[in-house]
C-alpha cells in the first residue's frame, strides 16, 4: 500500500507522538508498503525524500513545536501526485483537516489515530481554559466520527470516545516497543555510560519536562524517597518548558546533589537511561497510554505509577510496577518498597518484560494497522 502520515508532531521534535509516527514508519516500510510523512517545516530536520514538509510557524507558548501552515497548494498538489491509498491523520487539527480534504478529494479512506487528550493541554492555549477544553473535546470528537476507522492506544481512550457520542470504528492498537533494542542490559555498564555511580540505586523519569507531566510531582516524593534511601539518586531525561523551573526546584531540596537533570537524546540511545534504572517513575495524568512505561517494561524495570487512564493498562498493580495516588508521598511509598526489597524489585521486572514481548512489541502494532489499512481500503 501506499500510505500518508499526516502530523503536526514530528522529528526532530522529542515527544510520545513523533516516537509513534516514526515507528510506525518504519515497522510499515519494514512490511514492503511505501510510506510518507507529511508534517511540518522544522529547524535542524535533516532532508528525507519521503518526508513532505509544510510551512510552519514556532507555536507562542511552546518556540520549539511547529505550527503547520496546513493551507499550502504546492504541497497538497505534490500529495495529490503520490496517489496514496490510505491517509493516516495523527491529530485533529491543521494536518489532520487537510489529510481529511485530500483523502475526500481522491475518494480514499482516512484513518485517524486519537493520540492526545487534548482537553488536558488546554493551558498551552491563552484562552479562558473552560473554553478551550470544551472546543477540544468537541473537535476532536466531530473529527474522529468522520474518519472510516479510529485508532485509540488503549481500552481508556475507545471509552471516552463511545462516552462522548463517536460511532466510528474505533480500534485498540497501542504503540509498539522495539523489544529487541528495549531489553534488559547491564545495569554497570549503563551507569558507567551515564557517569552514574554502580551501587547507587537509580529511580528514573524520561519524557517531556512540560507542565502536563507533573513531574514537579517527582522531584519532592524523591525528598521523602532520599531520607530513607541516601544513595538513592533520581534521573531525569529529557526537557521542555518546565526544565528552569523544575531544576531551581530540585536546588531548594535536600536531596538536590543526589538528583540529575539528561539533556534529552535520541529514541535509540534511550535503552542505555532504562538499563541504569532499578524503578521508573511516572506521575503524568494526561496520558492515553503511557509510552515510555512500555519502553522501561521492556527493558525489564518496575514502575511505580499514578493511577490513571492508560498508565493501569501498561502497569499491572503488584505484578510489573505499583499504581499509587498522585501525591509525592504516595509515590515515594511506593518507590521505597521496591528499593528495599531487591527480590521483589527483580521479580517484578522480570514479568514486566514478559508482557511487554507479549502485548507491545511493535510488530504486534503493525500487524494489527496493516489489517486496519486493508479493511477500510475494501470498504472503500
Amino acid at each position: 500500500m501506499r500510505i500518508g502520515l499526516f502530523t503536526n508532531n514530528y522529528l526532530p521534535f522529542c515527544g510520545g507522538v513523533s516516537v509513534s509516527v516514526e515507528t510506525l514508519r518504519r515497522g510499515l516500510e519494514a512490511r514492503g508498503h511505501e510510506v510518507w510523512v507529511i508534517a511540518p517545516r522544522a529547524r535542524g530536520a535533516a532532508p528525507d525524500p519521503a518526508v513532505i514538509r509544510y510551512p510552519s510557524v514556532p507555536a507562542a507558548t511552546y518556540p520549539e513545536f511547529a505550527l503547520p501552515l496546513p493551507v499550502a497548494p504546492p504541497v497538497s498538489r505534490r500529495v495529490r501526485r503520490l496517489g496514496l491509498d490510505v491517509f493516516h491523520a495523527h491529530h485533529p487539527f491543521l494536518l489532520g483537516p487537510a489529510a481529511r480534504r485530500l483523502a475526500r478529494r481522491a475518494g480514499r479512506p482516512l484513518v485517524f489515530t486519537y493520540h492526545t487528550r487534548y482537553e488536558k493541554y488546554a493551558h498551552y492555549v491563552p484562552v479562558r481554559r473552560p473554553l478551550v477544553e470544551a472546543a477540544a473535546i468537541r473537535l476532536s470528537s466531530s473529527f474522529a466520527a468522520s474518519a472510516a476507522a479510529v485508532i485509540a492506544p488503549s481500552q481508556a481512550v475507545r471509552q471516552t470516545l463511545a462516552e462522548r457520542g463517536v460511532g466510528a470504528s474505533v480500534e485498540v492498537i497501542p504503540t509498539g516497543v522495539d523489544v529487541a533494542s528495549f531489553r534488559p542490559g547491564d545495569p554497570v555498564a549503563a551507569r558507567r555510560a551515564l557517569a552514574l555511580a554502580a551501587a547507587d540505586p537509580v529511580l528514573l523519569y524520561v519524557g517531556r519536562l512540560d507542565r502536563e507531566k507533573s513531574v514537579e510531582r517527582l522531584l519532592l516524593a524523591f525528598a521523602h524517597v532520599q531520607g530513607t534511601v541516601p544513595h538513592a539518586r533520581l534521573v531525569l531525561v529529557g526537557h521542555g518548558t518546565e526544565t528552569a523551573r523544575l531544576q531551581a526546584l530540585a536546588r531548594t531540596l535536600p536531596a538536590a546533589g543526589r538528583i540529575a537533570f539528561l539533556p534529552a537524546r535520541p529514541h535509540a540511545d534511550l535503552p542505555v537511561c532504562y538499563q541504569a534504572a532499578d524503578v521508573f517513575l511516572f506521575a503524568s495524568e494526561t496520558e492515553t497510554q503511557g509510552l515510555v512505561l512500555a519502553e522501561a517494561a521492556a527493558c525489564g524495570v518496575p514502575a511505580v505509577s499514578v493511577t490513571g487512564p492508560g498508565c493501569d493498562e501498561v502497569v499491572r498493580d503488584g505484578e510489573t510496577g505499583l499504581l499509587t495516588k498522585a501525591e509525592p508521598p504516595a509515590l515515594a511509598e511506593a518507590a521505597i518498597s521496591l528499593l528495599l526489597d531487591g527480590q521483589r524489585r527483580r521479580r517484578m521486572g522480570r514479568r514486566a518484560r514478559e508482557i511487554a514481548e507479549r502485548d507491545f512489541d511493535v510488530r504486534l502494532q503493525i500487524d494489527h494497522t496493516v489489517a486496519l489499512y486493508a479493511r477500510v481500503c475494501r470498504l472503500g
